[in-house]
């Protein structure tokens, strides 16, 4: 990836921008033991307003392309405007004709959902692609959006305008398109059961070959578990041509979005891409490298990246955005979607895969925790303190691109409904705009989801989250109460005197005549016990300005004692209702006081005092995380209270120093990735402190070593009671390709025994056949597995019959349910839907139907918080029921979450 952390670039770009001077830094000292001193990074977004907007539910600007040209049948061409599932309508011409209203909110970057064309309908999901996640032609724009021309004037008026355009693109799958000889969507199969085979019917672990020539020849007979199928007439049917070939897909059946078929599993039939593949890797850069050169298209945000091997993401990114560079797209930008709310599983993506920045799911858990359900406010200051786990050599946390909801999860607007049923208008309203006061003020790139501006709610994600702006024809959506206006969904709602509309304007107003609010370094300063104040600074670190931030998330007025870098200074009020100026005590601390559900920002008057000599520095121990093996925590302890950046920087025994972040503030430390080095590999690391002024003071060297894996057993499920067969299951942390990973058992205390060895990454599984082995009821078994030196935990477990723990409930929903009574379908809590639990302990429910085709699930205790689809997989694909009319018995077994009908 090319570096964009040097002192040298970022002082440029700041002179460049500001066409003033900095005070000039003092020049590291020559000592070999101490680290080049270096401005935090600050990359070419760390400013970006975007606006997230899906076009078929923007608006409709040209009725001549609504059906795609497929004609007037909803089944064929997907149109239906009264169909939350179907096209609505929207298309590119009406996002061109509606810029203005755009630029309002202070918007500096479009990001549209995936625009190129989908399979219109796929009549196994009883829906259309108007999301456009089913893409069968990445070459061209969907017909029902417009042209490959109405997107290029897009871009071209975004730019005149000084915004730019981004795509939502895909690398994981395609449209569903092919089948299997032995079912339509089948349940998954593992690698370990099944493993891929050469043409030459050979064995092999893609892992070990992934992204290389050495890539075998596969033939689809005899390669996959599933042997894929086209229909006729669509063997040629995706673009480009290499799409079509069966033997660039995974072939394994649904996943179950855990473990290993999280990365092979097809997305509910969708076709999952063979991303090990030398061939996709290199097709995918081409697609999206002819869409940066023709199009001019700014950036990319990469829908189901978690979804997606390494190898891939660190070939990809790099190449990617080098060649963006060379077509002149300096501030090009890649962010990835990776759907989980640990930053120590988030952060990898930007630090070990070699992208750029992952969407902010962690700061959106911890935004609507604080804004909508008024959380601990502590919370949100552990929730900043983990910032560090971004910070590498190219890449930190002021990059991320922050949200509040979005088209699969749900909306702020829904979700401060839900959290506060009862409360005013005037409460929701207010936490609305808390939870964005907190996202324009504190770090990270601002995503608007369109409609949030106007107050739309939704009972919930994904279909329920994706109003039109336009008027709308959809039951669903006219019965939605909308925050901050008496108007409904039944009208056009481009309304800029909306609340929200005005205030989302305002806070981009103010962060762009403030910009160190959005790219000034961000201080941790106060948190409330319980509800109340949490506050952060800003700091300037060109004009050494400070700004305080504080909100205030309970119902009450709170007033907090702020420390700040400033002693016996003014402090004057730019935003919010608190006073319009307070002064700080000659220890820096300034009494803030600040209305309920609502934020206050002071900046203060000069310059933050120089620093008359650099502090003392010195490095901890570095240690292996516990969040994540393959990382080593290095911090710094530094002897100061002014402001003060740290550099940090490592080198393998005998090789040279090599940056691997810059902190700027407290606690400074770096999570250094060696996930790539041989346990035992000598580590050595030093850093170096730069104060306000440019001193400079080094800390010394330590040194390390790299940790050697660990092994986790996660099943057998312990103290669980087992006949005939055990399925073992182990991870490793690091992963690695060359990992091989053994089992052992030992029974009644005996000494262990190896049974087992598995070297098929990323999961290790084994099923032990006991049925052999006569052990007597009540025989305790325990597990372990072993990769090198390490040992993972123990599970145990006893022959017997295993004891089935039967849930509360059991329901069918599915498309027939409003056939069976329920007021609608798919509804988990109906009672016509609820199946009853026999002697046998089966579940079991009889109702007559009419004739037809329908899809249904199993749902647990009324809602779908568990479900289980094809396969007894949980949250698995719809199972599809073929049905002549009259009455249907469904049968369930809670052990092997298995539905039949008959």
């Amino acid at each position: 990836m090319i570096a964009r952390n040097t002192t040298a670039v970022v002082l440029a770009s700041l002179l460049a921008a500001t066409g003033t001077a900095l005070p000039a830094l003092a020049s590291p000292a020559e000592s070999a033991d101490t680290a080049e001193a270096q401005q935090s990074l600050r990359a070419p977004v760390t400013d970006e307003n975007f606006y997230f907007v899906m076009a078929d539910r923007f608006a409709n600007g040209s009725t001549a392309n609504d059906d795609g040209g497929l004609g007037p049948d909803p089944s064929v061409s997907g149109f239906d405007p009264t169909r939350k599932g179907f096209y609505n309508g929207g298309d590119l011409k009406g996002l061109l004709d509606k810029l203005d209203y755009i630029e309002g909110l202070g918007t500096t970057s479009i990001w549209l959902t995936p625009s190129f064309k989908n399979k219109a309908v796929q009549p196994a999901d009883n829906s259309a692609g108007y999301h456009g996640y089913w893409i069968t032609d990445f070459t061209q724009i969907d017909p029902h959006l417009g042209t490959n021309e109405d997107l290029k004037a897009l871009i071209d008026e975004a730019h005149s305008r000084g915004m730019k355009v981004y795509f939502d693109i895909i690398t994981n799958h395609t449209a569903d398109v092919i089948g299997y000889e032995e079912g339509a969507r089948m349940p998954y199969v593992s690698k370990d059961e099944e493993p891929y085979r050469t043409a030459a019917g050979e064995p092999f672990d893609d892992r070990d070959v992934a992204g290389s020539d050495r890539f075998p020849a596969l033939d689809p007979s005899v390669s996959f578990p599933y042997t894929p199928v086209l229909e006729p007439g669509e063997e040629d049917l995706k673009v480009p041509a290499w799409l079509n070939d069966p033997n660039l897909y995974h072939n394994r059946g649904d996943t179950t979005f855990a473990g290993e078929d999280a990365y092979y599993g097809d997305f509910f039939g969708l076709d999952d891409l063979f991303t090990e593949h030398p061939v996709v890797v290199d097709g995918m850069k081409d697609i999206y490298q002819t869409w940066i050169a023709d199009f001019g298209v700014d950036g990319f945000r990469i829908d189901t990246m978690k979804h997606v091997d390494d190898a891939f993401w660190q070939e990809f990114g790099p190449d990617v955005l080098q060649f963006a560079h060379e077509q002149g797209k300096d501030e090009f930008f890649m962010f990835g979607e990776v759907y989980d709310t640990t930053k120590d599983f988030t952060s990898q993506y930007t630090t070990r895969n070699s992208m750029q920045a992952v969407l902010d799911f962690p700061f959106q858990d911890a935004a609507r925790s604080f804004a909508s359900r008024s959380a601990d406010a502590g919370r949100l200051g552990e929730f900043f303190l983990g910032d560090d786990w971004y910070t590498d050599a190219d890449s930190n946390a002021y990059s991320l691109p922050t949200f509040l909801g979005n088209h699969d999860m749900g909306r702020i607007g829904g979700f401060v409904a839900a959290d506060n049923p009862g409360a005013g208008e005037d409460e929701l309203l207010a936490r609305d705009e808390l939870a964005h006061e907190l996202m324009y003020f504190s770090r990270g790139n601002p995503v608007i989801y369109y409609g949030d501006e106007q107050g739309f709610t939704g009972p919930g994600g994904d279909q329920d989250a994706r109003q039109t702006l336009f008027a709308s024809q959809v039951a669903d959506y006219l019965d939605d109460d909308l925050l901050g206006t008496d108007a409904t969904h039944a009208q056009d709602n481009f309304n800029t005197d909306h609340p929200l509309y005005k205030t989302i304007g305002a806070l981009a107003g103010i962060t762009g005549k403030h910009p160190a609010l959005r790219n000034g370094a961000h201080q941790h300063r106060y948190a409330a016990e319980g509800a109340g104040i949490y506050a952060f600074s800003r700091i300037d670190t060109e004009r050494q300005r400070e700004y305080v931030v504080a909100l205030n998330n309970s119902e009450e007025a709170q007033t907090a004692e702020i420390p700040t870098y400033m002693p016996a200074r003014t402090f004057t009020s730019i935003y919010g209702e608190g006073e319009d100026r307070v002064k700080s005590a000659r220890n820096g601390t300034v009494t803030v006081t600040v209305p309920p559900l609502s934020a206050v920002v002071y900046e203060a008057s000069g310059r933050i005092p120089a620093s008359k000599a650099a502090p003392a520095i010195s490095l901890s121990q570095p240690a292996p995380t516990e969040g994540d093996n393959g990382r080593m925590l290095v911090e710094a302890d530094v002897d100061g209270s002014s402001f003060y950046q740290v550099s940090f920087e490592a080198r393998t025994a005998g090789g040279d120093w090599t940056p691997i972040g810059t902190d700027d503030n407290a606690p400074y430390r770096v999570f250094h990735d060696v996930a790539a080095l041989d346990p035992g590999t000598g580590l050595e690391y030093r850093a170096v402190v730069l104060d306000n002024k440019g001193h400079t003071g080094g800390s010394g060297v330590v040194s390390a070593e790299a940790p050697a894996p660990v092994v986790t057993l996660e099943a057998p499920e312990e103290n669980a009671r087992v006949r005939d067969a055990v399925e073992l299951s182990a991870v490793a942390d690091p992963e690695k390709a060359t990992n091989v990973v053994s089992f052992e058992r030992s029974v009644d205390g005996g000494a262990w025994e190896e049974i087992a060895s598995d070297s098929s990454s990323p999961a290790y599984t084994y099923t032990d056949d006991i049925s052999g082995l006569d052990l007597p009821d009540d025989t305790q078994l325990q597990y372990r597995a072993v990769l090198g030196g390490a040992v993972s935990n123990v599970r145990t477990v006893t022959v017997g019959d295993p004891v089935v723990v039967q849930p509360g409930a059991v329901s069918v929903p599915g498309a027939f349910n409003s056939e069976m009574g329920c007021p609608g379908d798919w509804l988990p809590d109906c009672d016509e839907a609820q199946m009853t639990l026999g002697d046998d302990g089966l579940w079991r429910l009889t109702v007559d139907i009419i004739g037809g085709t329908y899809e249904y699930k199993v749902a647990i205790d009324k809602s779908w918080d568990e479900n289980y689809g094809a396969g007894g997989g949980p949250g698995g694909s719809n199972l599809v029921l073929e049905h002549d009319g009259g009455p249907v018995t469904f049968t369930y077994d809670h052990r092997t979450h298995l539905i039949t009908a008959e």
